[in-house]
């Protein structure tokens, strides 16, 4: 029986989803009514005009840009590894050794196991001292950076390229290519990488807002508030309405990600319903 044939169930539903409705955006309302408050009982844009402008001196540019053009290139950065990293060892396995799938599934969600300060603090025992002192450079900690986030971001990333796999015919594409000389190289990167746009787009995006909102790393590798995590974290020690302000912009970024990642999927459902038909 159907929900529409079932009023209860169907209000039910209605409740729930509603409630939870409620529950995700009256405080993103507030939030965003408290932004507005710079000025008393005016309501302006007062507070995101600061965000923009507030420079931390008369020479260097707006905060607010140079952190967030930091972490943006901290998360490309983070998408160029871990998709060279992930994706040929996503393929082989699925390809070559589809018993080791469960080990690849556990390892994919240790992450989650292991809390960010955790990871930071083992950065800064191990790596602040020879032979690997790579903190002592700001290259060798935004290569840290960088690997840290990699770990982060493994469980999406992995998910949706496996995914992405199990979507094709990995096997035929991949003996019909070695069959015409293709290398590995030329495999993973000219046939099986164009059958993964959507999922690589979407696993790109979902690294990029967590790249760039994320503190903890970020704080303890980068302490002078480099990061854009770290600036939002800044304000909000020192700031009444600007924090506001910079949560509801943050918002908006990941809101723009999940939104992309939603057009992309559906573009490329669409895509192959009409090579199906």
């Amino acid at each position: 029986m159907s929900s529409k044939n079932n009023p209860i169930t169907y209000w039910v539903a209605v409740a729930i989803v509603t409630i939870c409705a409620l529950y995700l955006i009256v405080p993103l309302l507030t939030q965003f009514d408290f932004s507005l408050r710079m000025k008393r009982d005016v309501l302006s844009l007062d507070a995101y005009v600061s965000v923009f402008t507030t420079k931390p001196n008369a020479v260097d540019p707006p905060k607010f840009y140079t952190s967030l053009l930091f972490s943006a290139g901290m998360a490309v950065l983070t998408i160029a590894f871990s998709l060279l990293v992930i994706v040929p060892t996503t393929f082989w396995v699925n390809y070559r050794l589809p018993k080791f799938k469960p080990v690849m599934d556990l390892f994919s969600v240790m992450p989650f196991a292991i809390p960010g300060i955790v990871l930071a603090f083992g950065y800064l025992r191990t790596y602040t001292s020879p032979p690997l002192a790579l903190t002592n450079t700001d290259a060798g900690t935004a290569f840290l950076l960088v690997g840290g986030y990699t770990v982060g971001v493994m469980p999406y990333v992995y998910r949706s390229v496996d995914t992405g796999l199990r979507a094709i015919d990995i096997r035929t594409l991949t003996e019909a290519a070695r069959s015409l000389g293709a290398g590995w190289a030329t495999v993973i990167w000219k046939v099986i990488m164009p059958n993964l746009r959507a999922a690589v787009i979407s696993a790109s995006l979902i690294t990029f807002a967590v790249a760039v909102g994320e503190y903890t790393l970020a704080n303890f590798l980068f302490p002078d508030e480099r990061a854009f995590g770290s600036y939002i974290a800044a304000i909000g020690r020192n700031r009444i309405f600007e924090p506001a302000a910079l949560t509801i912009i943050s918002y908006l970024l990941v809101w723009a990600c999940v939104l992309a990642v939603q057009r992309i999927g559906r573009g490329s459902t669409q895509t192959q319903t009409a090579v199906i038909r």
